[in-house]
């Protein structure tokens, strides 16, 4: 298929998620409203009033309809394998949105399993395949896909604290997957990142600042879900194996670098990085220098999209230039880390108990 129709293929499914979430979302809210599932403000949250919950729904309900829409027989094993992983992460998030669930049973037992049910699809990563002997390198593989789609699907779950913030971050995380999908002629690909991209579009115009509804865990784990799944599916079979690896990285460079600054700032501060929630994020530390809650939105907006040009860099450039980029990326990493570990943020000092060093903060 060429990619003129794969691109035609891929604006169906986006424009019916598009419409989809919109239409949704404006159905889910007042539900939420009616059956209590609502975010109350607290101290390690920025919403100043109780907040209705569902947008999740909206979502996975848009960006499934759009997909089924455009599904072709040849796909129909490995679509029902993505979305049964999906709607097992979104039951599990709407549990611990109700407070029906610890939260650390959605990452040691709920995400791994989604991530046996891709394996059960035959979605995995190859990054071994050629590198170690067959049966050490399927087992090498299998691990790596779930550590991958556990930690991705963790980093958009922790993403999600700012009006907008996650929700956008996904948004232009897809439209890149789908734009290197369509250049490598994946359609199934293509039509899932397009899905997403509408989805995600159509909620934004809901959840962008100031939020009118969140899309809670259920929604956030949904999408991290999905695109640590894109990510697996992308073939970049022209490229060298370094660029297979550093394109999704890149992609998903927003969540990938937030979850090194709070895992790096809190086992500094003698914390575990996914059990001792607080206010010491990116968005958080930016808003706090000054930029506001819309304009750290923003900016980490912009990230996501140089992040995303910079995937679109590699994939023009030599190998040795690659190398030289993968080294620019980690010290600038490392640079960016110190940085924002001088910015002002609530230094918590256990995961029940925050100190307050910025009087912004209170």
């Amino acid at each position: 298929m060429s990619w003129q129709a794969i691109v035609h293929s891929a604006f169906i499914p986006f424009s019916i998620a598009v419409v989809a979430a919109l239409v949704l979302t404006s159905l889910v809210r007042p539900l939420a409203l009616r059956v209590g599932m609502i975010d109350q403000p607290g101290p390690r949250k920025v919403h100043a009033k109780p907040m209705p919950l569902l947008g999740g729904v909206a979502i996975y309900l848009g960006a499934a309809l759009a997909l089924l829409v455009s599904l072709h027989s040849r796909t129909y094993a490995q679509v029902a394998g993505i979305l049964a992983g999906a709607t097992l992460l979104l039951i599990i998030g709407l549990l611990d949105d109700r407070g029906l669930l610890h939260p650390q049973i959605k990452l040691f037992l709920g995400t791994p399993a989604a991530a046996l049910i891709l394996l059960a699809a035959g979605i995995k990563t190859q990054v071994f395949s050629s590198l170690l002997p067959a049966q050490v390198a399927l087992l090498a593989n299998a691990l790596l896909t779930i550590l991958w789609v556990v930690g991705i699907t963790a980093a958009f779950s922790i993403l999600d604290h700012m009006d907008g913030l996650c929700v956008g971050v996904a948004a232009i995380a897809s439209a890149f997957f789908m734009t290197f999908a369509i250049g490598s002629g994946q359609e199934l690909v293509s039509n899932l990142a397009a899905a997403v991209f509408g989805a995600a579009v159509g909620f934004l115009r809901w959840n962008f600042n100031p939020a009118k509804i969140f899309m809670g865990d259920a929604g956030a784990m949904f999408l991290g879900f999905i695109l640590a799944t894109l990510s697996l599916k992308l073939r970049l079979t022209e490229y060298p194996r370094l660029l297979t690896v550093m394109i999704p990285v890149l992609i998903l460079g927003v969540p990938v670098f937030d979850t090194l600054l709070i895992c790096v700032s809190r086992a500094r501060r003698g914390l575990i990085p996914f059990t001792s929630p607080g206010k010491d994020h990116t968005a958080h530390r930016l808003a706090n220098l000054g930029l506001g809650q819309r304009g750290a939105v923003l900016g980490i907006y912009g990230a996501g999209v140089v992040f995303g040009i910079l995937a679109l860099v590699a994939s023009r450039l030599k190998l040795t230039g690659n190398h030289v980029l993968a080294a620019l990326l980690v010290l600038g990493a490392m640079l960016a880390v110190v940085g924002l570990e001088r910015a002002p943020f609530e230094r918590q000092t256990s995961a029940n108990s925050p100190s307050v060093t910025n009087p912004e903060q209170r």
